[in-house]
Parts: structure tokens; sequence; C-alpha cells
């Protein structure tokens, strides 16, 4: 199996069994997202003990990529500093939209490789990233609903 198939069955299977799908109960962050080209919606729950993320959930709906990208998220951010998932964020996005012919590096990320091929869909970056972009936006207290748009 190359490594290609292997980060699909990582989507597929994140896809059809999202971790940490669910919300989180009063007190926790939370922000809403949506992605108004594919559909994509979700909601992003945070509880934060001083500067770790202590738990994270997410609910709603969306494509494969995006339910992918938001679960593999959860697992990769619960239990880290905020500073380090703000890090973690820049890392992903910088792989997800780099240029397909760029020469990229994935160490660092984890599973979250297994979303680097979306660069060479521009489309479907949006997908991937809707979730850290609102995962940003629930560490930020803010209200106002992302959009990838």
């Amino acid at each position: 199996m190359d490594v290609r198939e292997l980060y699909q069955e990582v989507i597929l299977d994140h896809s059809r069994r999202p971790r940490n799908f669910g919300t989180l109960g009063s007190g926790a962050r939370q922000a809403e997202g949506a992605n108004p080209l594919c559909g994509d919606q979700l909601t992003v729950y945070l509880q934060v003990e001083g500067d770790v993320i202590r738990d994270v959930r997410f609910e709603g709906s969306g494509c494969a990529i995006s339910t992918a990208s938001a679960s593999l998220m959860t697992e990769a951010v619960k239990g880290k500093k905020v500073a380090d998932t703000l890090e973690l964020f820049e890392q992903f996005h910088d792989v997800v939209t780099s240029a397909p012919a760029d020469d990229i590096t994935t160490a660092g990320i984890g599973k979250l490789a297994a979303l680097a091929g979306v660069r060479e869909f521009p489309m479907r970056v949006k997908c991937a990233s809707l979730a850290w972009h609102t995962l940003r936006a629930a560490l930020d207290d803010r209200s106002d609903r992302v959009s990838t748009e």
C-alpha cells in the first residue's frame, strides 16, 4: 500500500467514524463555521483550562474531507497548549495551501498529513481548513460565524 492509499484510508475512517463528535456542556467556548460552496456546517466546542485545551468536540455535517479534518483536528489538539495549537494550525495551513509543485514537509503534523493532498484541489482546501478556522474563532472567543468565503 502506498502512502496516498494509506492517507485515503485515514480520511475515510475519520469521515465515517468521526472522533470527538458531539457537544460539550455549559461553559464551553464554541464557534460556528460554514463553507457555503460545499454546504459544510460545523460547530467546534472547547474546554480550555489555563492555557491547555482539556477537551474539544465538534458537531455538524459536511463532506468527507471536512468531517475527517475536524475529527483529526480534535485528536491533534486535545491536551495541547493553546500556543502549540496555534502553531499546529499554521503548519497545517501551510501544508494544505502550498502549491502542488512545492516541496512540503509534513513532519510535526502527524496524522494531519493525510490531508496534504487537498492542496491539489483548491476547492477542497476550504473543506479541510474550515474546522481549523472555526477552532481559532472558538479560541479567540469570537461569536461571529466563520465562513470560508
